[in-house]
């Protein structure tokens, strides 16, 4: 099954090149084509995360070669500073040059990553003490304000520490880590998608959402941006705190999963004819229960729990929501939510869901982990 999904994936990613050129795909708007931009979107590193798992797995030249060329759009893009006014250069980075380097060890691609990482420490933000996720320093509604989806930018920090010895890297990944889990985590293991905080005085104000339910849901796909990334900041940090938030997150998802074992989009909506799904929150926690799983030890009670809920998790995902079969088919998985709140492609391809729905594959067969710390050099 593992073996299909992926050359499922390496034929539509193949047709994909063709009909992409050298713009990146977004998310479908209900006609099941991705929209497509200049490398103007949070979303652009998710394309060629995409291609750098093809070319590992795929001896075919064609994957690498538009690999590359997504890393030199990412060169353009920082040298001339387009649309760096938010956290997700983490994103943005981590799977397109940092990938590059963690495969190819081309410096070029560790000094661009290396940028990259300085760019995101300018939204540090020292009085609140907290990486600002929107808007310029000094907004009037952001300037305060944190959102679950930046613990996956971290490691771009986490990382720039390893290769520089520069402790400030460190520093504020993990003080913006311990912000988040004190006060995005809530004491019944489900989350805040936001928290705004006084930007002069650091004081806490509110949790809140942008594209939940309501202020006190549990919008799935911040669920699953906790499990992997408090997870991941686990790893670098070798912290058992870090690992147990995880754990809690990640306990909690699976335990509020529907039959199908795929999450709608959020865990309070209603539940009705219709509901909308998102499919990527199930991609993104599945690869986080997995690398719950790959940090405990084997004789660990809970090692099988998460190993075996990240499989059900990519199973079902493969089984129902795949578009294995349909040779016009764009996306990896239907039925992503971009905003269903909004109304915002509410049941359309994300192209960070078939990203994670390919790292979540690739983790389970060839033992790769994406691109958000190094591996053994071998």
């Amino acid at each position: 099954m593992l073996q299909q999904a992926i050359e499922d994936a390496l034929r539509v990613t193949k047709r994909n090149i063709t009909r992409f050129g050298d713009q990146f795909p977004h998310v479908s708007t209900g006609d099941e084509h991705y929209t497509l931009n200049d490398n103007t979107e949070w979303t652009a590193g998710f394309w060629s995360g995409i291609l750098w798992l093809c070319s590992e797995y795929s001896e075919d030249s064609v994957y690498r070669e538009q690999a590359l060329r997504t890393v030199q759009s990412f060169r353009r893009r920082m040298d001339h500073k387009i649309i760096f006014d938010h956290h997700d250069i983490g994103f943005l980075y981590s799977l397109s040059s940092k990938a590059q380097w963690i495969i190819e060890r081309d410096e070029g691609a560790r000094q661009l990553t290396l940028e990259a990482a300085d760019m995101l420490m300018k939204r540090w933000r020292e009085e609140p003490g907290l990486i600002q996720a929107w808007g310029r320093e000094g907004d009037a509604v952001n300037g305060g304000r944190i959102i679950i989806d930046c613990l996956l930018n971290l490691p771009l920090l986490l990382w720039a520490h390893e290769q520089t010895g520069n402790d400030a890297y460190r520093r504020v990944a993990e003080l913006h880590a311990l912000k988040s889990r004190r006060f995005l985590v809530r004491g019944d293991d489900s989350s805040y998608h936001t928290f705004y905080f006084d930007p002069v005085t650091g004081d806490a104000i509110r949790g809140g959402t942008h594209q939940g339910y309501r202020d006190g849901s549990t919008w799935t796909r911040g669920q699953a941006w906790g499990i992997y990334g408090f997870a991941l900041i686990s790893r670098y940090l070798k912290s058992a705190e870090m690992l147990e938030t995880a754990k809690r997150l990640g306990r909690y998802f699976v335990a509020h999963l529907p039959e199908d074992g795929v999450a709608y989009w959020d865990f309070d909506t209603p539940v009705e004819p219709g509901t909308k799904r998102d499919s990527s929150a199930s991609a993104i926690a599945a690869c986080g229960l997995l690398e719950i799983a790959a940090q405990l030890e084997t004789a660990d009670p809970e090692r099988l729990f998460f190993q075996e809920a990240g499989e059900a998790a990519v199973g079902a995902l493969a089984k129902h929501y795949s578009t294995h079969g349909n040779e016009q088919a764009e996306g990896l998985l239907e039925h992503g939510a971009y905003s269903a709140r909004a109304g915002d492609s509410p049941d359309d391809y994300t192209i960070w869901g078939d990203y994670y729905y390919l790292e979540a594959l690739m983790r389970l067969e060839r033992g790769i982990p994406g691109y958000w710390y190094e591996r053994p050099v071998l």
